[in-house]
């Protein structure tokens, strides 16, 4: 089992397949994508390797991120690839779901478990000034559609100041008839977004104590779960979960790793540094892979330190895929 030198293990992967990204969102790429990184993207081969080698340490959930991951026309492969490698119980996919109406039928037969698509506002407009994209109806029949293909499908907002409430209410009154899991996120400080983040950020502990008072109940963590916690209640289909990285020993119950499309292991979002694992995969030998990924865990930090501001090389979310 993957383990590092607190007692953590890591039953998830985040395996970042681009870092382009076709939005231009307010609190992550306001100028739209430009390169972190000019080294090449792992090809689907070279995916299926990194998955391998983390399936043999323990690993059973991997979740394929960008960037925007659609822009990869070879995504339903990855997808597949993921699906069939042993040890693998579940693969989810992270999106914008600009295309998602177009290509979520492909992921679906490809094998894909669960989805994960961000939705900001639910107010057409508001959604178009967040993203730079006039496209949330499009958005919405996408993930219309993975619901009618069964698809787990969970929906990530970034907690902003403006307009909070209103967007609170909107969506609470969308998940009383919406079988989707509803993940409000608070907004992290990046190397690009000092100023965006000081006048924008909102702590999820407000929402919480609301939620625990309107009758919302904290529901059971799976082991391969990501940081969420998830709250139901009787009256809604829907659930509600909340990301809250500056709360409390956010990190103790850390069980994710991170691999960006150039091959390079972050122990942390916000590590200082990617660690370079790409001769390993280009030799294609698994096991010396894995090896080398068990050596570089016992590195990791207790902790990202975003409380002190240190924010590592995480220049923009896209980089990695949050």
């Amino acid at each position: 089992m993957l383990e590092d030198r607190f007692g953590r293990r890591f039953y998830y992967l985040r395996l970042s397949v681009t870092d382009i990204c076709n939005f231009r969102c307010s609190y992550c790429l306001p100028e739209g994508y430009s390169a972190t990184d000019e080294a090449p993207h792992l090809t689907s081969e070279e995916a299926a390797r990194v998955i391998r080698a983390f399936a043999a340490l323990g690993t059973e959930k991997v979740r394929l991120t960008g960037g925007e991951p659609s822009l990869r026309a070879d995504l339903p492969e990855i997808i597949a690839g993921a699906k069939s490698t042993p040890g693998i119980r579940r693969v989810a996919v992270t999106s914008n779901g600009y295309k998602l109406p177009k290509v979520i039928d492909s992921w679906q037969d490809a094998g894909l478990d669960q989805l994960n698509i961000s939705i900001d506002s639910l107010q057409r407009d508001e959604f178009a000034r967040i993203t730079g994209h006039d496209c949330l109806p499009r958005v919405l029949a996408g993930v219309d559609r993975a619901l009618v293909l069964g698809i787990a499908t969970k929906i990530n907002a970034v907690l902003l100041c403006d307009g909070a409430e209103r967007r609170l209410r909107d969506f609470l009154c969308w998940l009383r008839d919406k079988p989707v899991t509803l993940r409000f996120i608070e907004l992290m400080r990046t190397g690009d977004n000092r100023a965006f983040f000081a006048s924008n950020h909102l702590s999820g502990a407000a929402i919480e104590g609301r939620l625990i008072a309107d009758g919302w109940h904290l529901l059971p963590r799976a082991r391969d779960a990501g940081p969420a916690r998830e709250y139901g209640h009787p009256d809604y289909r829907g659930r509600i979960g909340l990301i809250t990285p500056y709360s409390k020993d956010f990190c103790q119950s850390c069980n994710r790793l991170r691999v960006s499309a150039q091959g390079r292991l972050h122990l942390c979002l916000f590590a200082e540094q990617g660690l370079d694992l790409r001769e390993e995969i280009r030799r294609g030998d698994i096991a010396q892979l894995a090896e080398k990924i068990r050596a570089l865990v016992l590195g990791k930090a207790s902790s990202h330190y975003l409380q002190q501001e240190r924010v590592g090389a995480t220049r923009n979310l896209a980089m990695l895929g949050g």
